[in-house]
């Protein structure tokens, strides 16, 4: 039987957190007390389906991103569509 890894650094993963929010992103690193992002999305309702906005408007969608693990309430690999929409919406790349 062939047990696959829930997840690994350089996945697109999401997080549900503590707040409620939810944000797509790509796995950079973890350790026990955060997590290092790149490109976090948020996911939001649009017009009777799902779509990405910036995670923050006020700082460069570039950098990178430390999450405190005590925010997160859990952590999953991103569904095969919105990993594909985040991947189109953070590189241009039509998939």
């Amino acid at each position: 039987m062939l047990i696959e890894a829930p997840y690994k650094v350089g996945d697109n993963v999401s997080f549900k957190l503590n707040s409620g929010e939810e944000i797509v992103a790509r796995l950079e690193s973890e350790d026990a007390k955060s997590y290092t992002l790149k490109k976090p999305m948020g996911l939001i309702a649009q017009h009777q389906r799902l779509g990405l906005a910036p995670f923050m408007f006020s700082v460069s969608p570039e950098g990178k991103f430390v999450l405190n693990s005590t925010a997160v309430s859990c952590l999953a690999k991103t569904e095969e569509q919105i990993s594909k929409q985040y991947t189109e919406k953070t590189t241009g790349l039509a998939l």
